[in-house]
Formats: C-alpha cells, structure tokens, sequence
C-alpha cells in the first residue's frame, strides 16, 4: 500500500537509508558504488529513469564514444550495487525499516517496508499525499503506455533474456572477481610464455632452440652468462617466447571479463613482468604451471601442493598423495589425464592475484572455464571453507580427455590458502628490557 507520509518525510527515510548503508562500509573501499548509489537516488527523487548510458558518462566518467552495446561495465557495477545492498540487508541490518532496492532490470533505487511479506516494492519514491480518481484523461495515459509496452515488448525481451554479458557481470560478482573491484588498482594479464635461446654450431649459426625451465627472461639469460662467460660462444639470446596454444583459447574464455570490469587494464608476457607489475597490480596469471616463473616460489611457499621435477606433477604436502598428468605422453586418439589449477590470495599491498593455470592445454582450458562460469565460481565458493576474508584459496581438478579435447573434469583437492606465509607480517613491537 502507498506510504501516507509526504514527500519531504518520504525523502528524509530514504537519505537516511542511504547514509546508514554507507557508513557500513558495504560498499567497500571505492567511492564509485557510493556515488553511483547518490544519483540513482537524485533520480528517483526527481522521477527520472536514467539511461545506461547517462549513467556511464555522469558516475563512471566515460566519454561520448561509450557503446552500451559492447560495454557492460554500467550493467556490473549495478550488479555489484544491488548485491551489496541485499547483504547489508541480510548480514548487517535485517530488521532496517525501509529498506533500500534495485529492482532487476532497472537502473533506480526504491524502498520495501517490513510490512511487504513477499518483497514488493512499497514506498519506492517519494508518493503525492492524494490519491486521483480514474478520469477519462488518465484511461487514456494508460492506454498509450500499454501501448508504447506492447510496441517495445521484444526489445524488452531481448534485454531481459540470458546473455553473455548478464553472465559476465554475475562472474564479476563472484569472488574471487569481486575482489578486484573495490578500489582503483588496474588489473594485469600475465600470460605464461617460455623463453627461448639459440644454441650455435661451431660456425655461429643458430643449430637449433633451447627451452631451458631455469631460463625464463633475457635477465636469466645474462645472468647466466655472468656466471660462465664461456657459454656465451655457445648459446645466443633470441628474444623470443612461445605460449602454449591453450593459453590463447583461456584468454578467450577470460578476456571479456576483465574488459567488462571497466578497470584499466593491460596484458603482459611472464617473461617481461617485473616485481613492481606484481606489487602495482591486480593479477591474472593464464598459463602452464612451468611457466609461473616469478610466481612459482611465490605461489607454493603457501600452496599445500608441491611440483614434481617435469611440473607434470604435483605431491600434496601433507599427504604426499601425488596427482599426475598423462596429457602429454597419450598416442592419438588415447584418453588422457591433466591437472587444472585455480587459486587465489590477497597479496599485502592490497591487490589480489587468481591463478588460471594447468599442466597441459586441457586442464588449462578447464580452469578457464571455471573462473568464468557463475555456476561454477559459486560451488566452488561454497566448497570453500573460507570464513575469513584474508584468507585465499586453490582447488585441482584432474580433466580426462582424448586428443587435447577435454570432456569431464572431477574436483580431486581444495584446501583454504593463507597468505600470511606468503607475505610474512612483522611481529608487533612491544616495550620492554630485551
């Protein structure tokens, strides 16, 4: 039923919903959910629906090129924006009377009172304190509106049946996606490269490619040579890298994601990051797990698993239980079995690092799949044991397949990671004789 209260008492609930929600921190560290959450209002306030695309420009800062058709960076913050709000509703304050909503589908904020046993909107804007009678006038208004539904139903179809970009912006709202979209860090694509040298004949020619597992950059290289300058007549630097072709196809699968997060983004080679692109960055590692390179001792320092000397294998620590991959040993048309690898951990200066990995193309391409499936993010987030939100997170699958092609994967371990024996915390000073 329609709140009996005027406009300005209306308004005054519903500012004073606003700022309680926001105190909470429930909308995290970025001011972008705060101000989106302002103009929605300003525009329930003043009747207006806005567009995706005023949106975009007004609270996200995009320019006039902004194409909502290839852009769903509006259609994930309200995602996240509606989902935050039904925590704080569920988690923090259950029994807040009114209660702050984004119906689905729409781009405005209205309010449900306690009263409303089934949800439905109540008093979502400010109501004139005086019902009108059903005039001829007002049959006609409704008549032309049913009128301008009926015309647009298909379009309104379209927008509302299940799409690609509805499914990414669910990802984005699944850890541990969720995590990078709290502040301003922009994310980095690492893809796992192998660094390859030449090795020269005796006269100077290059004879044939070397990939070495301990050579993984050109510094590796010099260093080497640093080491013993005589292999320098033997070997030469190429500059050059391959990626495995699995890497390509989960940079398919995962591209899109990081482009609809509307951070600023780029994609680098593991062979050319450096220790700042790991400290300054949200990162994304898509590759074979011999090709972690600075992530190798970083990652399994905490890991409960441990590579075997080809990284076709890995022990579980505390069982020694071995998982092994037969994916590149199988004849044509032989079945096979590979490891894929999701994990991810908060690293200390506040970015957060997920790992896409596997030992061959198939167990790669399944853990691709798995980061951005929604369905899959949220059973594998309810599997996770997780309770704290420092606390990090990696599963193996082991994928079986035939010719490369992957057809079931089954989930063989998962334990909770803690990053605190990545990045070790100084023991608090205490006063005191020592």
């Amino acid at each position: 039923m329609p709140s009996s209260i005027d406009n300005n008492t209306a308004t005054a609930a519903l500012r004073e919903a606003r700022d309680k929600v926001v105190a909470s921190g429930v909308l995290g560290r970025s001011p972008v959910y705060t101000q989106l959450l302002d103009y929605l209002i300003d525009c329930s306030e003043n009747s207006r629906q806005p567009k995706e695309f005023d949106i975009a420009v007004d609270v996200l800062g995009r320019d006039g090129s902004f194409d909502v058709a290839r852009d769903s960076v509006v259609r994930v913050y309200i995602h996240k924006l509606r989902t935050r709000l039904e925590k704080y509703y569920l988690t923090i304050a259950p029994d807040a009377d009114p209660k702050l909503r984004i119906p689905k589908g729409q781009y405005m904020v209205v309010t449900t009172s306690q009263q409303d046993d089934h949800g439905a909107v109540a008093d979502g804007l400010p109501q004139p304190v005086h019902k009108r009678r059903l005039t001829a006038i007002n049959l006609a208004w409704g008549l032309l509106v049913v009128a301008l539904l009926l015309a647009n139903v298909w379009q309104w179809l379209d927008r509302t049946r299940p799409s690609v970009s509805d499914s990414v912006s669910a990802v984005l709202g699944s850890e541990p996606w969720a995590a990078m979209m709290d502040d301003e860090i922009p994310i980095l694509v690492v893809m796992g490269d192998y660094y390859i040298f030449g090795e020269l004949d005796e006269q100077g020619r290059i004879a044939r490619m070397v990939r070495d597992f301990y050579i993984n950059s050109r510094e590796d290289l010099v260093t080497l040579f640093m080491q013993n300058s005589e292999l320098q007549s033997y070997f030469r630097d190429l500059d050059m890298t391959y990626m495995p072709e699995g890497s390509a196809s989960a940079l398919l699968n995962i591209g899109p994601v990081v482009q609809a997060s509307g951070k600023r983004h780029q994609i680098k080679m593991m062979s050319r990051v450096t220790t700042a692109d790991l400290r300054n960055n949200h990162i994304v590692y898509i590759g074979y797990i011999s090709a972690m390179d600075k992530l190798n001792n970083l990652y399994f320092t905490a890991s409960g698993l441990l590579p075997g000397d080809t990284f076709d294998e890995l022990y579980e620590k505390s069982t020694g239980r071995l998982h092994r991959s037969t994916a590149g040993l199988p004849e044509q048309g032989e079945p096979f079995r590979d490891l894929g690898l999701v994990s991810s951990w908060p690293a200390a200066s506040g970015n957060q690092f997920l790992l896409v990995a596997g030992t061959r193309d198939a167990g790669l391409m399944h853990a691709a799949a798995v980061v951005t499936d929604p369905d899959r993010l949220t059973s594998l987030n309810s599997n996770s044991a997780t309770d704290q939100p420092a606390t990090g997170l990696e599963t193996l699958f082991e994928v079986y397949g035939i010719d490369k092609t992957n057809f079931d994967a089954t989930r063989v371990y998962q334990q909770p990671l803690q990053p605190s024996q990545i990045w070790p915390q100084e023991e608090p000073v205490t006063s005191g004789n020592h």
